[in-house]
């Protein structure tokens, strides 16, 4: 990843799982002085990394880092409510989902 792309990841990891509007990309992951000269500066590089498979956007315009699939058999679903009742009786569950990497995976892409 270039300096742009890493900016731009970075900002993205605060926000966890939200997707986050292309236009508040540009606002605030660069400088103002970027955002001064240009206010749609982030826009291609959002899409190469969306082409890339760092990226998802949804049908907003929107944009998050690609969460990273557990592997098959790391865990349990569990709904929420049995969840609640588990811990309600001191059993510790291991809920399955999607999280974001280490930053590591997405170098990589």
């Amino acid at each position: 990843m270039d300096s742009s792309e890493r900016e731009i990841f970075y900002y993205l990891k605060t926000w966890g799982k939200e997707f986050v509007s292309g236009k508040e990309v540009c606002r605030r992951a660069g400088t103002k002085k970027q955002y001064n000269d240009n206010n749609d500066w982030a826009k291609p590089i959002l899409q190469s990394m969306t082409e890339r498979g760092i990226l998802e956007s949804d049908a907003l315009g929107r944009y998050r880092l690609k969460p990273v699939a557990k592997k098959h058999g790391a865990g349990r679903w569990v709904s929420p409510e049995i969840e609640k009742i588990l811990k309600e009786k001191g059993v510790d569950v291991e809920i399955q989902g999607d999280e974001t990497g280490a930053d590591e995976h997405y170098e990589q892409l």
